[in-house]
């Protein structure tokens, strides 16, 4: 811990100096803390970015070239591939002020001496709704069907309000299901305080203008979760990228009418996720399914809203998935089962800060009511996983699952901060050396990916 602590003294040290030489980051600050890098990010788009950009250079190589690396393997795409679709149909949807900001990184980076573009930087932000929606989509072009089923049944999340939360005010919890292997490096806490629009704070992989798993919270009082609509198919690429429209979200909308509109128009189809939102101005709390064809939305000011990457829209569901809702043995229907069970009945009344963090490192398995490290638990440990289940064609073991976990209450969340919690929630860490020995299979990531370590829950505030 001494050693961290002397590097993260000499890098503020050394920003500080740079600061004093350079004027578009005399705002802008770094602070290494529980295994999360905590950046302070201030000014216009170009000067947001360049600060991004400089601050978070050794990162934003090393997570796009794992990124890289793992869907070259996964996809059998080179990063160019994607970096050509960023070029063709996503760069002349982005919005001037996130072409500017995207921009600013790629300046930063070159004072840092690393070399990416605007194309490279946009790929990177789109990484999800590219490899699993629009790949998925050109798969199905050559052979129907054939891109069933990659869309990610990843994160587990809620949010409550009323009745059901220990101050009757809302309380927001998530946790991020991705692959280790650049899972791992989702571990920046962004502070950014735009020109623009409203002050906010997220989680988000380094290079990112979004958070990407999601977690936001803006000093308009609108908090932003979700999770990922499971084995959906549809892309519309003359849509507007969903990286984009999260973001703008989370810096302009100041009602759940903002944000619903914001993501509904232009719609891509890219990510479709069952969005969490909350509004601490009026208490209220909402749902919005979003696909590529339909949308639905619930709201109330008091409930308990879940989400475990299974849809509830039955029109959705048929014309939009291939998701089996009766199929309990699958991750999101066991997962939703434990939810309704834990969040919604035995925690009604209960729920805050400290039960949130149970939540999101909880390992019960709904399918045996007994403790699972495996894909049936919020707190999903797939490297573990005895059981098989059809979402994943790689099953039964896989190096993903929870990396990282979130919760804020009302309380905090008016003072933009909330508890954060990197590596597995329930504080068990992965080991790859021990992983690969008897997984060998898997051993192709080791290139990127050696330990991913579980810290204790920490508190961030913004600035």
């Amino acid at each position: 811990m001494r050693f961290l602590l002397s590097i993260t003294a000499f890098q503020f040290m050394a920003f500080a100096g740079l600061a004093q030489q350079d004027a578009r980051l005399a705002k802008a600050s770094r602070e290494y803390r529980s295994g999360w890098i905590n950046v302070h990010l201030e000014g216009g788009p170009s000067d947001i970015g360049y600060q991004h950009g400089y601050l978070l250079a050794p990162e934003i190589d090393t997570t796009i070239r794992a990124c890289a690396y793992w869907l070259e393997h996964e996809t059998h795409r080179p990063w160019s591939f994607y970096t050509r679709a960023a070029k063709n149909f996503l760069w002349g949807k982005v919005d001037a002020e996130y072409k500017a900001e995207i921009d600013g990184i790629v300046a930063g980076l070159k004072a840092r001496g690393v070399k990416y573009d605007r194309y490279d930087i946009t790929a990177y932000n789109a990484l999800e709704e590219l490899a699993f929606y629009y790949v998925p989509q050109l798969m199905d072009a050559v052979k129907a069907h054939s891109g069933d089923n990659k869309a990610p049944g990843n994160c587990s999340a809620f949010i409550a309000t009323g009745s059901h939360t220990r101050d009757g005010k809302i309380v927001m919890g998530h946790n991020n299901w991705t692959e280790y292997i650049w899972g791992q490096h989702w571990n920046v806490i962004a502070d950014i305080v735009p020109s623009k629009g409203h002050h906010f704070i997220m989680d988000c992989m380094p290079g990112f203008l979004h958070s990407g798993d999601d977690f936001v919270i803006s000093s308009s009082g609108i908090l932003i979760t979700e999770t990922t609509i499971t084995q959906f198919k549809g892309f519309d690429s003359t849509g507007i990228p969903e990286f984009v429209r999260a973001r703008k979200a989370s810096q302009y909308a100041r009602s759940i009418d903002d944000v619903i509109r914001i993501f509904v128009t232009g719609n891509n189809g890219g990510y479709a996720n069952d969005w969490l939102i909350g509004d601490l101005k009026t208490n209220e709390v909402a749902k919005l399914e979003l696909g590529l064809k339909n949308h639905r939305v619930w709201r109330s000011k008091d409930t308990a809203m879940i989400g475990s990457n299974f849809a509830s829209d039955p029109k959705l569901i048929a014309e939009e998935t291939t998701f089996d809702v009766k199929d309990m043995t699958t991750s999101p229907n066991a997962r939703k089962t434990r939810m309704e069970s834990y969040v919604i009945s035995e925690l009604k009344g209960k729920l805050d800060a400290e039960t949130g963090k149970l939540v999101e490192g909880d390992h019960i398995d709904a399918t045996t009511n007994a403790i699972g490290h495996n894909r049936h638990a919020v707190c999903g440990h797939i490297e573990e996983d005895p059981v098989g289940c059809p979402e994943w064609d790689n099953a039964p073991f896989d190096p993903m699952g929870a990396v990282q976990g979130k919760v804020t209450t009302a309380a905090m969340a008016a003072k933009l901060q909330f508890w954060a919690h990197m590596g597995h929630p329930c504080g068990q860490s992965f080991i790859g050396e021990t992983f690969y020995k008897e997984h060998p299979e898997w051993a192709w990531q080791s290139k990127y990916l050696k330990n991913m370590y579980s810290w204790p829950w920490a508190m961030f505030s913004a600035k």
